[in-house]
């Protein structure tokens, strides 16, 4: 599949390329007068000098700064595209033409009248560009006089710096003024609701430390609630503990509390001094007994009453200390009870608070806010203010134009080149759209579709007269494939009688006729050439024989056939002329005389070949093809229409003539190359080498070019 496509796409390029080369003249005439033209308009086209400004240009957001911070380092798209405009617009140029003073010296000098056909003009000179990836754009200004393109592309850049920066100051003038009223309209809004504030916390007795802060008002009066909570809690705590502790007493006996004074953590000093004493008394007493001292031992007796002295004091101290516990504890509960029924009034006032406070707290916290703006607007007027004094860089010039030393246009190489490629692609199309109109036969496969019959030959551009060549002359070779050809499509050998017919006068058709003919006598067959051209006879006038007698006086008289067949200087090719001519060929040609002469020839001779006028011209050739074996349709290449050619084969078809194939002739081959196969057989008549051993003639024959051939190359008489 690849191969295919490959090989008819160098197929269509070579059917494109022998286009051009067909056409190569036309194509080369065409470029040279492009070429030349383009040359030529160049120059006689004015110099012009370009120069150029570059300039940075930064947006102008100072109105959007002046209310919203978020708004830097954002660009508009757009910006550059809008400046480009501006710039051209009449509020920049009309200053520039008045500065510089266009008007007048433009009058002058090109005839310009009023302002605004010079203000179009000035505008046809500018060019503005943007330089890719940067703030810096490039005002380009276009002049026969280098000093004024220098001068214009500098005001104009001037004047737009001025007008930025008056833009500018106006633009913050003007944001100033309004950022003053929405300042001093903020300020009353600050007082007013500082006012409503006021009035609420008064109303509602509320007190507020600081009215000025975000503070909450009812902070403090959280605070002192929650300290009485903790100390209601911390009271129940201690309380509890009391009564436990209390009721964990009350439970015990007196010995048992002195024997787990140190595990009841008891509060009291004197119990606890008085303890250790009593339990020394009674050990000191426990040893005396065990040492054999008997009760009534005064010693003895001394320990028992101090110690019956210390357990009564012990008894009326753990007395004392359970009636001071339970005293303790209904002191405690009282206590609770006195914390709860604040703890309970707190709660209810600072509900009562909270419900006053709301409407306040809404009221100061806007007031708080409002506040906040108003700081930010004045902090931001004043620095606005002191921005103002500072000096603007809008549109920043870094590079002055200045007076160009080379003209920029007319650009020669560039036209030049120009010229070069629409000269080619002018001309390549012209010759493509002559080929398109040209509907004349090109190729063998468009004969053979268009007719329906097969082509018998090629015949190349310069064949020469066979009859004036040597006999190993390489042109012959196209008839002999034509005569090998017309052997082969022959239906049987009987059909020997054949004329060749053509569209058209001057294409080669009687030397095509003459040239077979003598093809035909060279194989060895009896040929006999008829001129039957009865109105323009031209074989006598090939063969350099006298007219006198011929195809005419045979068909109108008993003259017989031998006595007008004429031998010629090549073996087995006889002649007859045409004769003279008669008034009436159509009907000397149409009778049955002419039908009887080509059979009487045929028995005589073994081929018969008859030379007969152009088919489309006059009606003889009609009749000469109704009543011979078989035509032969003689077509030049490339010189009339394929109508033309079908008009032929229907002429043959409706007067029941055969039409045994097409000549193709007077094919240029140098220009054609789809048709070098057919002509290939030019090598093998090549000259031999000088030094060398000679090839047979019929190999080595020279190769004979048009300039070599006679007057008479395809020329039809």
């Amino acid at each position: 599949m690849n191969k295919e496509q490959t090989g008819e796409s160098s197929l269509h390029f070579l059917d494109y390329w022998r286009v051009v080369r067909i056409r190569l003249p036309l194509v080369v005439l065409v470029f040279l007068l492009v070429v030349v033209t383009t040359a030529v308009v160049t120059y006689f086209l004015p110099k012009q000098y370009e120069s150029s400004v570059t300039m940075q240009v930064k947006q102008n957001d100072t109105y959007l700064k002046v209310f919203d911070d978020r708004s830097g380092g954002m660009i508009d798209p757009r910006f550059i595209t809008t400046q480009f405009e501006i710039i051209q617009r009449k509020e920049i140029l009309n200053p520039v033409i008045e500065a510089l003073g266009l008007e007048a010296k433009w009058r002058k000098q090109f005839g310009i009248a009023g302002k605004e056909q010079t203000l179009f003009r000035l505008r046809k000179m500018i060019d503005v560009r943007e330089i890719r990836n940067t703030e810096l754009i490039q005002i380009s200004v276009m002049a026969q006089d280098r000093m004024e393109a220098a001068e214009i592309a500098n005001r104009i850049a001037e004047e737009y710096q001025r007008r930025r920066v008056e833009e500018q100051q106006g633009t913050i003038s003007r944001s100033l003024v309004q950022l003053k009223e929405e300042v001093a309209k903020q300020s009353r809004r600050v007082s007013e609701l500082r006012e409503e504030a006021q009035k609420i916390r008064i109303e509602n007795n509320i007190q507020d430390l600081n009215p000025d802060s975000v503070e909450d008002p009812m902070q403090a009066a959280n605070e002192v609630l929650l300290a009485v909570e903790q100390q209601v809690s911390t009271e129940r705590l201690r309380v509890s503990t009391l009564r436990a502790k209390y009721e964990q007493i009350s439970r015990l006996t007196d010995d048992q509390i002195m024997r787990s004074i140190s595990t009841l953590d008891v509060p009291d000093p004197t119990i606890l001094q008085m303890l250790p004493q009593y339990q020394e008394v009674a050990s000191e007493e426990a040893r005396m007994l065990n040492s054999g001292l008997g009760p009534n031992h005064p010693t003895v007796k001394s320990l028992r009453a101090k110690k019956e002295v210390m357990e009564q004091q012990l008894a009326a101290q753990i007395a004392s200390l359970r009636a001071s516990m339970e005293a303790n504890v209904r002191i405690g509960e009282d206590s609770i009870k006195e914390l709860e029924k604040r703890l309970s009034e707190s709660q209810s006032q600072q509900q009562t608070s909270k419900t006053r406070a709301a409407t306040y707290y809404e009221a100061k916290n806007n007031y708080i806010q409002a506040k906040k703006v108003l700081e930010a607007a004045e902090l931001r007027l004043s620095t606005e203010t002191m921005q103002r004094t500072m000096p603007q860089d809008p549109a920043v010039i870094w590079e002055r134009a200045e007076p160009a030393e080379l003209p920029s246009r007319p650009r020669v190489l560039l036209n030049m080149i120009l010229g070069v490629v629409v000269g080619l692609g002018f001309g390549i199309g012209l010759a493509f759209f002559i080929e398109y109109l040209d509907t004349s036969v090109k190729t063998m496969e468009e004969v053979e579709s268009l007719l329906k019959v097969p082509v018998l030959a090629v015949i190349p551009k310069g064949i020469s007269l066979l009859l004036n060549e040597p006999d190993d002359n390489p042109d012959a070779e196209a008839y002999r494939i034509m005569r090998t050809n017309i052997e082969f499509n022959r239906k049987s050998p009987s059909a020997s009688a054949i004329t060749l017919v053509s569209g058209g006068a001057g294409e080669g058709k009687s030397t095509t006729l003459n040239n077979l003919a003598y093809t035909f006598a060279k194989g060895g067959y009896s040929t006999l050439i008829v001129d039957a051209d009865l109105r323009r006879p031209s074989q006598h006038r090939i063969f350099g024989v006298a007219n006198t007698k011929g195809l005419s006086d045979v068909i109108t008289t008993t003259m017989p056939l031998e006595s007008v067949v004429q031998t010629t200087k090549v073996e087995n090719l006889f002649l007859m002329t045409s004769g003279q001519i008669p008034r009436d060929t159509v009907g000397v040609l149409n009778s049955q005389r002419m039908i009887d002469f080509i059979k009487e020839a045929k028995n005589k001779f073994d081929i018969v070949f008859l030379d007969s006028p152009p088919i489309l011209g006059v009606s003889d050739a009609s009749v000469i093809s109704s009543e011979v074996d078989l035509t032969i349709i003689v077509v030049q290449h490339r010189r009339f229409p394929k109508s033309m050619l079908q008009r032929v084969k229907q002429a043959i078809d409706n007067v029941g003539g055969t039409t045994l194939g097409v000549v193709l002739n007077n094919v240029d081959v140098r220009h054609d190359d789809y048709y070098s196969y057919y002509t290939s057989y030019y090598s093998y008549y090549q000259k031999p080498v000088s030094g060398k051993k000679s090839a047979p003639a019929s190999q080595d024959a020279p190769l004979r070019t048009a300039s070599t051939s006679s007057t008479s190359k395809n020329a039809d008489y």
